[in-house]
């Protein structure tokens, strides 16, 4: 028997197999759970379809993957007709994993004080409107005691250098989700983030990950990395029924990084003359 055995839901956004949506889902369906997935839609051009390749080729295989369809968060419609989709594969559904954020290369890389008007309405659109068009959405099919869950880091909670546009759209995200826990608890709906520590994934790379690995490593009081497993575990257990009575809360997986108040074990690295002067 499976934490997930007769539960159904939907995991929006996966990218390719190092998305973090996709350690979540894999656990899922291997405790029973039913998934119909979202894929970044494929520009008109793409005769490839390669964003849609790249999740099929994932979702191919598995049983318990139920459908694959594109979704484009700026439009209420096609969320709408995932939704519909949803419901009539499933009738209800317990879950609903949203992972979706995006920012225009220009405007992540510059100084936040440089973003555009039209980089920070698109980034925040699809970073954070997104989960509230969703949850509002699927709210009347959502089972009782189902449960949403959506992807943020600790850029929106303190200064990230290099995180930028993308840590003001994570902070959004994080005060939508506690309002949306509001929302729809009396329906008995739990809404959760998970923060998790740097991962190499595509969004990962776009945020510089690879100089925060090193930072993480050394700071953090486990004095490691996270690994993929760790933050599926983690995910999959704030959507089970295992966690129910907790909502509005961000669940941090980074080896306790975001407890630190100075470098730690960092300082050990420092020279110790310098550190004198």
């Amino acid at each position: 028997m499976g934490r997930f055995d007769g539960m159904k839901g939907l995991v929006l956004g996966v990218a390719n197999d190092h998305s973090i949506a996709w350690a979540i889902a894999k656990i899922i369906m291997a405790e029973g759970g039913q998934i119909g997935f979202t894929h970044l839609p494929d520009r008109p051009d793409d005769e490839r379809q390669r964003n849609r390749r790249r999740v099929a080729l994932l979702t191919d295989p598995e049983p318990n993957a139920k459908f694959l369809v594109p979704m484009d968060v700026s439009s209420d419609a096609q969320i709408a007709a995932v939704m519909d989709r949803g419901k009539q594969e499933f009738g209800t559904i317990d879950f609903v994993l949203h992972s979706i954020a995006f920012a225009p290369l220009e405007d992540l890389k510059g100084e936040t004080t440089n973003c555009s008007r039209e980089g920070f309405r698109l980034a925040m659109e699809t970073s954070a409107y997104s989960l509230l068009a969703v949850g509002r959405l699927c709210r009347s099919f959502l089972s009782k005691d189902s449960s949403i869950l959506t992807l943020t880091y600790f850029g929106g909670e303190k200064v990230v250098p290099g995180y930028n546009i993308m840590g003001v759209c994570k902070a959004t995200l994080d005060m939508c989700m506690r309002y949306m826990a509001f929302d729809l608890g009396p329906a008995g709906v739990r809404v959760n983030a998970v923060s998790a520590g740097p991962l190499r994934t595509l969004a990962g790379r776009g945020a510089g990950v690879d100089d925060m690995l090193g930072l993480y490593q050394h700071m953090s009081p486990m004095g490691r990395n996270i690994t993929h497993d760790e933050v599926g575990k983690a995910g999959a257990w704030l959507l089970s029924r295992d966690s129910q009575g907790i909502s509005g809360e961000i669940l941090h997986v980074d080896a306790g990084y975001n407890v630190m108040g100075s470098p730690g074990r960092l300082l050990d690295l420092v020279p110790k003359q310098a550190a004198q002067e």
